[in-house]
């Protein structure tokens, strides 16, 4: 069973690490991420236990480490009133209340005030009283943590360092340290909660409420979930669009940016489909809905936001590894030169004992543990600004190892809107031809199915149909009128027996026959999307292969693979749905590093699922092959895929930077403290300074502008 818990006072990214760590050890658990920047616990539940029982057991893991942090069960059974009080919680929750800064700012006066008296014992009394202003909660919590035999964490290690530091009559040292380190501490916290800001600011998204049209004429304001499908919404100017729909009255603009990252508004009128999540600009309209809430369009977007952060990349799983055991090692190292330098060089306890400070000092990783997480954190949310969801950190990670992208052609580099442009009749009539090949196609939702339903103005009555059998790829069976119907491809035809004569012209050619016979055959074209050959050039250019998967004839695919600027060797085609699978396998076997996978339909959906990763068409992809990508473009343009393959290469950077930056200095500044050129006030740099510069590092992901 699944559960999700909210995480209340939960402020150090190093004991989120170590919460994870250690309910992950518990027999009870699996599949256990701790998101320390949405503050919430995911897991499954692998015993039957009651519930009340495992959450006291998870609240005493986090209070131990962290004293304060316990878990609410308020996010599964509430998602809706919990996206309300976010903000609230999150302001409630700050490390830094009024008080504290109140009280930080008089230690700090009473520091400077301190450094400008002669010394004495005034100057003394007055510096040791900023330092207890400054630091009474970490000097508290430190104390609190021995008496739970808690002694490698950061408030203990800052509390040693800087009563080592009083006790060595450093007065000033001690209180800068200590208020320095304070200060670090909250414009990291800061700096956290503005890029926790910008994502929620993205994801704002959801529609707090939806005006239900009822039968006698009047409007009700409801929650969304309360929505049925079939109810008629009204939608005002200004107003979200609250669930996927219909238009059936009225015309407005409507602005899909929060989806798809489109910034042009679109028109909507009367049979246009409307999705959840778009604001209505200027017109009133009402419109049938045709999901419920859960399956919208806005609900599956921030789910699938919200549960990329337990798809962690191995960059994460190393640095909350590696975290694990930098702090016990330098607290070691710390302890070696305090003790053994002395003994095996000079005996200089007071020497080598003031040195070993600086080592305690950053022997926190924090700079790893927040940044490398927000790193990917604020990528996956600049990719939902964008249209891009990405479903997990992994994902993300992998989009940076890429030499080969395969697209499937209908609805990814063309735009699906099939239209017939040539009808051949070999036997009986036009009309006839066109009424078997409507009622064959008439539970169809593939794009070309639907050009054929659109073609001519023969009607077909659903209760003629006695019969129905659709094969993904190949074509459809049906039973109408007592006749057999068989409407597909050629090979769909021959496999039933029906000689086809191969005649290749440009367009895909669907045959109908009646009854064992051959009657006639639709041609049937499609229109390139307009940023396809951008995207294919710009991939070329970057040294990646590019491969077009097809099910169309050899002259039809090869000619719109030429007007794509696609190498003709890479061009596949009269393609089956297995066809597809067999085709990547040997594209993968080619490949040097990964491959992507680029479609849309049902019949897409294994060789999206096989690709190193697999990306899907969001608007027109259907409902399997969405769930069987790992990265969804919402607006179905293929250039999304350059920009995913950019934000991958900005994310590894920044990555790198922070992870080099961050131990680089901490290595140099241990080095500087054993050759005593470094002080505590290096020191502090290298751990809250070099937290803070490392997570406004990640954060410029969120704020830059391509």
């Amino acid at each position: 069973m699944k559960k999700e818990y909210e995480i209340i006072n939960l402020h150090c990214g190093g004991c989120a690490s170590k919460i994870q760590y250690e309910l992950e050890r518990l027999d009870e658990l699996k599949e256990v991420n701790v998101d320390f920047y949405t503050k919430k616990l995911k897991f499954t539940l692998v015993k039957d236990i009651d519930e009340n029982i495992i959450l006291e057991k998870l609240n005493k893991v986090a209070d131990k480490i962290e004293p304060g942090t316990y878990f609410k069960d308020n996010i599964s059974n509430t998602k809706e009133e919990n996206q309300g009080h976010k903000h609230k919680d999150s302001h409630e929750e700050g490390i830094f209340s009024k008080v504290n800064l109140i009280i930080l700012t008089i230690g700090l006066t009473l520091f400077i005030v301190g450094l400008t008296l002669p010394k004495g014992l005034q100057k003394d009394i007055i510096l040791i009283i900023s330092y207890g202003l400054s630091g009474y909660d970490i000097l508290f919590s430190a104390f609190k943590n021995i008496k739970r035999g808690k002694f490698l964490d950061e408030n203990f290690l800052m509390s040693i360092a800087t009563i080592g530091a009083l006790g060595l009559g450093d007065f000033g040292e001690a209180a800068g340290v200590m208020i320095f380190y304070k200060l670090g501490e909250f414009f990291q916290d800061m700096a956290i909660n503005n890029s926790k800001k910008s994502i929620e600011k993205l994801m704002s998204i959801k529609p707090d409420y939806a005006n239900l049209k009822n039968k006698n004429g009047t409007v009700e304001v409801v929650n969304p979930s309360m929505i049925k499908t079939g109810d008629i919404l009204l939608v005002k100017p200004g107003e979200r669009v609250p669930l996927d729909g219909i238009i059936i009255l009225g015309t407005t603009t409507l602005d899909k940016s929060a989806l798809t990252g489109e910034a042009v508004p679109v028109i909507g009128e009367v049979g246009c489909e409307i999705l959840s999540g778009s604001i209505n600009i200027n017109g009133t309209i009402e419109f049938k809905a045709t999901k419920n809430y859960s399956e919208s369009t806005v609900n599956k977007i921030i789910e699938m936001v919200e549960s990329a952060g337990s798809k962690k990349a191995s960059a994460e799983k190393f640095i909350t590894k590696f975290a694990r055991y930098y702090t016990p090692l330098v607290v070691f190292l710390s302890i070696a030169i305090a003790i053994g330098v002395p003994i095996l060089h000079d005996g200089n306890f007071k020497l080598w004992f003031s040195r070993a400070l600086i080592f305690l000092v950053i022997s926190c990783p924090c700079a790893l543990v927040l940044s490398v997480p927000l790193t990917f954190f604020s990528s996956i949310g600049k990719g939902s600004k964008e249209g891009i969801l990405i479903k997990g950190g992994n994902y993300l990670e992998r989009l940076k190892n890429i030499d080969t992208v395969v697209f499937d052609k209908t609805g990814t580099l063309t735009k699906g809107s099939f239209k017939v442009t040539k009808i051949e009749v070999l036997k009986g009539t036009e009309n006839e031809l066109i009424e078997y090949a409507k009622a064959g196609e008439f539970y169809s939702n593939h794009p070309i199915g639907k050009a054929i339903l659109k073609y001519g103005d023969v009607e077909v009555s659903e209760w003629d149909i006695q019969g129905h059998n659709e094969k993904a790829g190949y074509g459809v069976n049906t039973l109408y009128c007592g006749k057999e119907i068989l409407v597909g491809s050629k090979k769909f035809l021959e496999n039933n027996d029906i000689f086809v004569e191969l005649e290749e012209d440009f367009g895909t050619v669907v045959y109908v026959a009646l009854n064992s016979e051959l009657i006639g055959k639709f041609t049937v074209e499609d229109e390139i999307k307009e940023t396809s050959r951008k995207t294919i050039d710009e991939l070329s250019a970057q040294g990646i292969n590019v491969y077009m998967l097809t099910g169309d004839n050899e002259k039809t695919g090869k000619h719109i693979g030429h007007i794509l600027g696609i190498d003709e060797d890479k061009i596949c085609t009269n393609l089956l749905p297995e066809d597809k699978v067999t085709k990547l396998e040997e594209i993968k076997a080619k490949s040097q590093k990964g491959t992507i996978f680029v479609g849309d339909g049902i019949n897409d959906a294994p060789v999206l699922a096989m690709a190193d990763i697999g990306i899907s068409m969001g608007m027109i992809g259907s409902d399997i092959a969405i769930e069987s990508s790992d990265i969804v473009l919402m607006n179905d343009d293929p250039y999304k895929v350059i920009i995913a393959l950019n934000l991958a290469k900005k994310n590894n950077q920044v990555v790198l930077e922070n992870v080099g930056f961050a131990l680089g200095v901490k290595i140099v500044v241990m080095i500087l403290g054993i050759l005593g050129v470094a002080n505590l006030w290096l020191a502090i740099f290298a751990d809250v300074g070099v937290s803070v510069l490392a997570v406004l590092n990640a954060s410029k992901i969120l704020t830059k502008k391509d």
